[in-house]
């Protein structure tokens, strides 16, 4: 892709308005955390500390408003109290030499940079610690001063994460929503296998919802019965489909057995969607009695014989248990030994620090951006002070906030901030000229326009930057700024400070679309380790560990969204692909998908303990294994992969009674060869 249709493709995608659900009581809410921390500082202190202290608040709430499973009273904590030992810091530095805080801001922007590595919430309350740092270092006049500054940042914190705690909106909605979606995909996949017996399925549902379900020893104690066993069941559900409708394994292409195995799969989509529904809402489940006839149909042994039957029986099973954990006030308990815990905040500390360490490597990302992120925000911070305007921060500040660790991320926020900020102080301007607002009425009109930023955030950066453009405007406004000391130099350093990000990302860019290759051999290699693991269980049932299998399971899944996030990230940029094309990714990712999806049939039908070893499935595992490891290596080092050992295996496999394992095996095989076709020159 050419640099300008990359830079076409990011102003695009950075102006783009997104028709998403609004959450009106959220936005209310935190507007209230803020109209209550900047009256206190009003009454208490005057405009300067209220305008300070709305910092706090204000960037509390964005924190809450992130896409986090964590408790949202933990994030507006840590972001207030993170803010507030910013804010005091940086004052202690900066007041008493210039030279001094460019050190230390270097230093806190590369922390805020290399946080990225332990997720994109803390990367962002991280970057906010760097705008408060250079904002309100420019505040106080004393230490006591800045000591009390920093505390009612921190209070505006608290404020938040108090609010939250009296007035819950929708608890539990968004891991509601989570096992909704995964427990509706399934239906939609369902529904999908009746017209094509293979047709794909993205486990990113089941992922959320895992996410979704990995909660705090609290949580664990308040978690809903509903929300508890459900995303386990629908993870066992997923592999019986699947070899219910596939031909190779299940019933015939044609006939009565067909006709049926289609009624089923019907059913078990509209159960799926009166679970997802029930489980979404707190409803009691409404279910067709027609749906759950069929899945209980006598005559169903008379159409389905060996493995299909056995599938559908499952499948029955498996909906009945759906069906009882989705009714509200099923008994089923939460208990937390029993749970998937996420750390406490004090906790994260190790795992944040182990996972920036392992960022602290050449050709890193994340290490990249940060070395990024610490040039432009002390370069931007430089060129501002020598610039004839007031203000010098907005610079670096629209720097650290429009800057991610990736190229389309950072060029379109870059584009949408400037544009949002030129239609933001336009209406702001537009409205103080008309109504000349004091010190009380700017404050309000600041809180309207963050409500109105929190509520909208989520449709758009470039529209949630007209707002936080206008609440600048009105909360300089509170303390005694005028609009035309304010405006202009907001418009030009935010123009100067996108073109830094932009420059920064151009001359030491961290392009995904070179790590393409290697990303396909992990998955490849995932998915290697995934089948032989399953395969080991039919060659030795009684001794073979049933969590190797999940643990492969989760490791491919987390190898194939790693591919296809850096697919994403490669799609815009302009960089040339170097061997591995889009139509060459996609069918190599195409025919891995249907490599794992074969596993998966294997899966299905896992042997239970009692049952004898399946000849030829120790050969098989070990083939598969050692035929994947190499494939990777090549595909890393730019050769097509070969898989003689594995096509020697299925070839002289003769095995009586091998059953779906032997059909399994032959779809493998073609999988494999599939990914060579697409990596072909």
């Amino acid at each position: 892709m050419s640099w300008l249709r990359a830079l076409k493709d990011t102003a695009r995608s950075g102006m783009t308005v997104e028709r998403t659900p609004l959450e009106p009581l959220l936005a209310l809410r935190a507007a209230v955390g803020l109209a209550v921390v900047i009256g206190a500082g009003l009454a208490l202190s005057g405009p300067g500390v209220a305008v300070s202290s709305a910092f706090g608040a204000f960037m509390a709430a964005i924190a809450t408003l992130q896409k986090s499973w964590r408790p949202r009273p933990d994030l507006a904590l840590a972001s207030g109290l993170t803010l507030a030992v910013s804010t005091f810091v940086g004052y202690a530095v900066g007041s008493s030499h210039t030279g001094l805080f460019l050190a230390l801001l270097a230093a806190w922007a590369f922390a805020a940079g290399m946080m990225w590595a332990a997720g994109p919430t803390a990367g962002i309350i991280a970057s906010g610690n760097v705008a408060i740092m250079l904002v309100t270092v420019t505040l106080p006049t004393s230490v006591p001063q800045a000591a009390g500054q920093a505390a009612m940042i921190a209070a505006g914190g608290m404020v938040q994460a108090l609010l939250i705690v009296l007035f819950p909106v929708r608890r539990w909605g968004a891991h509601r929503d989570a096992l909704a979606d995964a427990l509706a995909a399934e239906a939609d996949y369902a529904r999908r296998l009746r017209q094509d017996p293979v047709a794909p399925f993205d486990p990113q549902p089941l992922m959320k919802a895992r996410d979704a379900a990995t909660v705090t020893v609290r949580q664990a104690r308040r978690r809903p019965a509903e929300l508890h066993g459900a995303r386990g069941l629908a993870e066992r559900i997923r592999p019986v489909l699947a070899s219910l409708a596939d031909p190779a394994v299940g019933a015939p292409a044609a006939g009565p057995a067909r006709d049926r195995v289609r009624e089923l799969l019907a059913a078990a989509g509209a159960v799926l969607d009166a679970a997802a529904d029930a489980i979404r809402h707190g409803d009691p489940v409404r279910l067709p009695a027609p749906d759950l006839a069929v899945l209980k149909s006598p005559d169903t042994a008379d159409l389905l014989t060996g493995a299909p039957l056995r599938a559908a029986r499952r499948l029955a099973a498996l909906l009945d248990d759906v069906l009882e954990t989705a009714e509200p006030g099923s008994g089923r308990t939460a208990d937390p030994g029993e749970s998937m815990l996420r750390p406490t905040l004090p906790g994260l500390v190790p795992l944040g620090w182990k996972a920036v360490r392992a960022e602290l490597r050449s050709g890193s990302p994340v290490l990249r951006h940060a070395v990024r992120l610490t040039a432009v925000v002390c370069a931007g911070s430089l060129i501002g002070q020598a610039l004839p305007f007031g203000h010098a921060y907005w610079a670096p500040m629209a720097s650290v906030m429009v800057m991610r660790p990736d190229f389309s991320q950072t060029y379109s926020r870059a584009v949408a901030r400037f544009a949002g900020t030129l239609v933001g102080v336009a209406v702001a301007t537009g409205i103080v000229q008309l109504t000349q607002p004091g010190t009380y009425l700017s404050g309000f009109l600041a809180v309207v326009s963050a409500g109105l930023m929190y509520g909208l955030m989520r449709t758009g950066y470039a529209v949630a930057q007209v707002f936080v453009s206008a609440y600048v405007v009105f909360l300089l406004g509170m303390g005694g700024a005028r609009w035309d000391q304010t405006v202009p130099d907001r418009v030009a350093l935010t123009l100067l400070g996108g073109l830094l990000a932009m420059i920064g990302y151009a001359v030491y860019p961290a392009w995904e679309t070179p790590r393409l290759r290697t990303r396909l051999a992990d998955w490849l290699a995932a998915s290697g380790r995934y089948g032989a693991a399953v395969l080991a269980q039919y060659a030795d049932p009684a001794g073979a560990r049933r969590a190797d299998v999940r643990e492969a399971l989760l490791a491919v899944r987390d190898a194939r969204v790693a591919w296809q996030d850096a697919l994403d990230r490669a799609a815009g940029e302009p960089v040339r692909h170097r061997g591995l094309s889009r139509a060459a990714a996609d069918d190599a990712g195409d025919a891995l998908a249907g490599l794992g999806r074969c596993v998966m049939l294997l899966e299905a039908h896992l042997p239970d303990r009692a049952h004898p070893p399946v000849p030829g499935a120790a050969e098989l595992a070990g083939a598969l294994r050692t035929a994947t490891e190499a494939g990777a290596k090549a595909v890393r080092e730019r050769r097509v992969p070969r898989w003689d050992e594995v096509g020697a295996v299925v070839t002289e496999w003769d095995v009586p009674g091998a059953g779906v394992l032997r059909g399994a095996a032959e779809q493998l095989l073609d999988s494999l060869d599939e990914v060579s076709n697409a990596l072909r020159p």
